[in-house]
């Protein structure tokens, strides 16, 4: 995933991706629309403006068939990954130990979340 494209996704864009990704299959502008107004009320001319802004930043293909269809560029999993990696170097200078540490103490994390956590890091030494 090309970094700069990550970093321009607003939180609001960010929503339309995570409808695209959710999706079985490419959406039309009318069923983004509609669920974007169902579930954030947004305005359609706002939809259209994310939308827009999105095809024009190389993370949504847009593909005219009878009418434009959008689908994702950029997979949830590449966001996620770049996103992670951003807070940790924004938040705790690059130290992923840092941000365990803070959810730890924080209260973030349950018993149960924990002993997750120490099974996975169990696997990794695997």
């Amino acid at each position: 995933m090309r970094k700069d494209l990550a970093g321009k996704i607003s939180d609001s864009e960010l929503e339309v991706m995570k409808l695209l990704w959710h999706a079985e299959a490419s959406l039309s502008i009318t069923e983004i629309r509609e669920n974007l107004q169902q579930t954030k009320g947004w305005e359609p001319a706002t939809i259209k403006t994310l939308v827009s802004r999105l095809v024009s930043k190389g993370a949504v293909r847009q593909e005219k068939q009878n009418v434009y269809y959008y689908s994702p560029l950029v997979s949830e999993e590449e966001y996620a990954s770049w996103a992670t990696g951003d807070l940790i170097t924004r938040l705790y200078n690059g130290s992923a130990r840092d941000l365990v540490a803070a959810l730890v103490h924080s209260e973030g994390l349950t018993r149960e979340d924990i002993e997750e956590l120490r099974g996975m890091f169990r696997m990794e030494e695997d």
